[in-house]
């Protein structure tokens, strides 16, 4: 039995023979592949997760918990991915190692940056523990633009249909409609396509931040022990030496993220804005749906694989990919120049390591290739060598201190322009300067002046006459009755 045919037979436990093709139609249209997920269950090597998974899907489509049974699912096949080919487990030499490594890694880090250490938890993590301590941030950043491929694939499928169930499909489970059957679908396969890359970028992270995006939802420094050690296997520095340079990176971008109060929401704010501005191509998608023999999978996986399905980006997502592929490149350029300055006297091979992780970032990963298919995002920050470049210039004319008070609100952060021409940063800057405190100046005259004609003037008619230069002015006479009672006579006053 293939691994599509263990798929749709646990459909057709649920659906029935009809409903099941059908079902797995809806599921590759948009964008799954039923096999994948097979092969990464395990299932032909374990009927008896054949048999859970067969259950757990009919719980799935029965439900209506809002997504949670869906991204249960996700979560399962993301533990099963990370599980494959083995994820040992972690050992106490380990645990000890990495929290040697990332003590050692705050101490340099010391000399390098004014910001300060992140935290006190260090975590070595296994595999599964990395998906389990991410997949809720992947599962914010991914499930709007799940929901709305999904809607948008059921509607183009009901018009099609004309509102009407086909008959050779018999009752669909919980008495639910089609449209509703494949929003069902295409969410839970969504939501399974981000279960399955989750699960196999967790055999490519070092810890915590590699991609750029803050995953972990606390301060923790973290590494992965195995994925650390497979990575310093073949190479010509010392195990040791990749042990502590990996560990620097992972606690610069701990300081950022822990220390910089505006970043996480910066970032994931844009990832957002791109998420609510979805929209799908409906005339594209029904054009593909009414050119394709639904009943021919590879037809349709061909047509899939040349992205018929893909999201259209609008002005505002074009805009906010712009904005967080250049924080992105930011945050890793500024990482990058910092951790290079902090191994310098203390690793031989901080250049060949540094120079490696850059041809590493630039070749990515079918993991990041998955995301990038999903959700439009490009994982990789592919201006950071502009960026580190552009910190390295900033440090050089205004020294550390310089440098990271630029962090200290998002009004001072570099911008794309700076980005394109990081030589022009304290030119473009000082320009700026100088027309701010050009507009201060006029604004404190403009307050001064305000107050001038605001402040309280004396009534004339009140002031003592002009008297000649050396005499003081004479006091008006009394009135006669101005004395107050007691008051004495006055000389030359009245007799009476």
């Amino acid at each position: 039995m293939d691994d599509r045919e263990q798929w749709r037979r646990m459909l057709e436990s649920v659906l029935g023979p009809e409903g099941a093709e059908e079902a797995m139609r809806a599921l590759e249209a948009s964008g799954a592949d039923p096999a994948e997920w097979a092969k990464a269950s395990g299932f032909a090597q374990n009927p008896q997760a054949l048999a859970a998974a067969m259950q757990q899907m009919q719980r799935i489509l029965s439900s209506d918990d809002g997504g949670e049974s869906d991204w249960r699912f996700a979560h399962d096949v993301a533990r099963q991915v990370a599980h494959t080919g083995g994820d040992p487990a972690v050992t106490a030499a380990q645990a000890a190692k990495v929290r040697s490594v990332l003590t050692v890694a705050d101490l340099w880090l010391d000399a390098a940056t004014d910001l300060p250490p992140a935290g006190t938890q260090r975590v070595a993590a296994s595999r599964a523990e990395w998906v389990e301590r991410t997949l809720p941030t992947w599962r914010a950043v991914a499930d709007p633009i799940g929901v709305s491929v999904s809607e948008a694939l059921a509607g183009v499928l009901h018009d099609q249909l004309g509102g009407e169930l086909p008959e050779e499909l018999g009752a669909l489970p919980g008495g639910m409609d089609l449209p509703r059957l494949i929003t069902k679908l295409g969410r839970l396969g969504f939501a399974m396509q981000v279960g399955q890359g989750a699960g196999t970028l967790s055999r490519e992270v070092f810890g915590g931040t590699d991609t750029g995006l803050p995953l972990l939802r606390g301060s923790e420094l973290l590494l992965v022990p195995a994925n650390v050690e497979a990575f310093a296997e073949g190479l010509d520095a010392e195990t040791d030496e990749v042990w502590h340079f990996l560990a620097v990176r992972e606690a610069a971008h701990a300081r950022l993220f822990a220390h910089v109060p505006w970043l996480r929401a910066h970032l994931l704010g844009a990832v957002e804005a791109y998420a609510r501005g979805v929209e799908i191509d409906a005339e594209q998608m029904e054009e593909a749906v009414r050119s394709i023999d639904p009943t021919d999978v590879e037809q349709l996986r061909n047509a899939l694989g040349q992205g018929i399905f893909s999201p259209q980006r609008t002005p505002d997502q074009e805009r906010a990919l712009v904005r967080l592929e250049t924080a992105l490149a930011l945050v890793e350029g500024w990482v990058e120049e910092v951790t290079a300055t902090a191994v310098a006297p203390h690793l031989p091979h901080a250049v060949p390591l540094r120079e490696m992780l850059r041809r590493r970032r630039a070749a990515g990963g079918p993991a990041e290739d998955t995301f990038r298919q999903l959700v439009g995002l490009e994982l990789r920050p592919r201006r950071a060598r502009d960026a580190a470049r552009l910190w390295a210039l900033i440090a050089r004319d205004r020294g550390i201190t310089g440098r990271d008070e630029l962090w200290s609100q998002l009004d001072l952060f570099p911008t794309t322009e700076d980005l394109e021409h990081p030589e022009l940063f304290g030119d473009r800057r000082a320009d700026e300067d100088d027309v701010t405190a050009d507009l201060d100046a006029a604004l404190e005259a403009i307050l001064n002046d305000t107050g001038a004609d605001d402040a309280p003037r004396e009534n004339p008619a009140q002031q003592a006459p002009a008297t000649d230069e050396g005499t003081e002015a004479a006091e008006p006479p009394d009135e006669p009755g101005d004395a107050e009672p007691g008051d004495a006579p006055r000389p030359g006053g009245p007799t009476g």
